[in-house]
């Protein structure tokens, strides 16, 4: 068994608030997850599964049923299956703010899960749950070449083999695309988000291109960004925003997009070995994204995240920031001799930033500039911001 580095989170909430959603993609690792809280609780709790029919008879009528359960912990999962639940779940809080009593489980974004934010405000604790990252998963990959390969879904990453963990993945995009979107209510066909997601892929770590993407499909641009949505909400993807500011350059003002696990962009490259992906084209682009997702995963709350790029080519490929200081400037490098860039030290320069990090796939750290350290992926928590493993 893997401990989940949010373990210890979704308990400290559930300690402090009646509610706490635990949210991610699907086959993310959310029941495991919940099951494992309850044996570590010892509490007396019921767990509701609303894919299954004889549950959500259950809470046909939820205050009635959930009334004669008010001293345990209920775990819903699937929840957005019945967002109607949460008036009702705001009622029953109300009569007893007691702390965990309801744990909520999700493969919707709250933006998607609306009605949970406008009628749980002030009630619930939103925490999202990412596939495993490399701090979880340390002494089993030494090397990071697995996870980064076959990305971190349990069933993926732990599979016998490297071509069992593909089929399982391929079998997961087809099930997402044809029977997950549109019990969420979403109503494109699956062949069209498949064409959607399979260009997506191609451009991994690029500018987004609304228009040409829209062409590229025969639809229109608001049909792009409304497919975007779509997999952003349901944690697939990833839109990383340029950086903001006050100074005299031309900035570029389109997002980078970014499948936000590593298995399945591979999946859709058709790269099944870590030769076929070391000789691809994207190879560099998938590591960028890769190494991304770990430090987004780590990054403490109050710390925001962009890319930074001007329009004369001056680029860093994402920066740190807390409030409108740049805190960090990051470049990511497949190489294991990392040099440091001129346009890294003028955009360094230009942010105000004094420390710059090249993350690299080598095994130790070590400084390229007075201002620079190359450093292993393996020790990112040199980083400011990033939690330690």
């Amino acid at each position: 068994m893997i401990k989940r580095r949010l373990q210890k989170s979704v308990i400290d909430a559930l300690g402090r608030f009646p509610a706490v959603a635990l949210l991610g993609a699907r086959q993310v690792g959310k029941t495991t997850l919940a099951k494992e809280i309850f044996n570590l609780k010892k509490v007396d709790g019921i767990y509701l599964d609303m894919e299954r029919e004889s549950d959500r008879n259950k809470v046909a009528d939820p205050e009635l049923y959930l009334t004669r359960h008010a001293n345990k912990l209920v775990v819903i999962d699937e929840v957005q299956h019945r967002a109607n639940l949460f008036p009702a779940l705001r009622v029953l809080i109300d009569e007893n703010r007691r702390p965990g009593r309801f744990l909520l489980l999700g493969s919707a974004s709250p933006d998607l899960l609306h009605q949970s934010s406008e009628s749980l405000a002030g009630r619930i604790k939103f925490l999202e749950l990412t596939p495993f990252s490399l701090d979880e998963i340390k002494t089993f990959d030494p090397d990071n070449n697995r996870l980064w390969l076959r990305g971190g879904y349990p069933l993926s990453y732990m599979a016998e083999n490297d071509a069992d963990a593909f089929e399982w993945l391929d079998s997961f995009i087809s099930t997402y695309l044809t029977r997950d979107i549109p019990q969420l209510g979403i109503h494109v066909p699956a062949i069209q988000l498949k064409r959607f997601f399979s260009m997506v892929a191609h451009t991994h770590g690029q500018l987004l291109n609304a228009s040409k993407l829209a062409s590229s499909l025969g639809v229109t641009s608001p049909t792009v960004s409304h497919y975007l949505q779509i997999f952003q909400d349901t944690y697939l993807l990833r839109t990383l925003q340029p950086w903001y500011s006050n100074l005299k350059k031309r900035l570029v003002k389109s997002p980078k997009i970014y499948l936000r696990d590593s298995g399945i962009l591979h999946t859709l490259l058709n790269t099944h070995s870590i030769d076929a992906l070391l000789g691809h084209p994207a190879a560099g682009a998938s590591w960028e994204g890769f190494v991304i997702e770990q430090i987004i995963s780590r990054l403490q709350p109050s710390t925001d995240y962009s890319f930074y790029r001007t329009a004369g080519g001056g680029e860093v490929d994402l920066i740190l920031h807390q409030g409108t200081k740049v805190i960090a400037a990051i470049e990511i490098k497949l190489s294991l001799t990392p040099k440091c860039s001129r346009a890294m030290t003028e955009a360094m320069r230009d942010l105000g930033c004094d420390k710059g990090y090249i993350i690299y796939p080598g095994t130790e750290s070590y400084p390229l500039s007075p201002t620079v350290l190359a450093t292993s992926i393996h020790e990112m928590e040199q980083i400011p911001a990033i939690a330690p493993r």
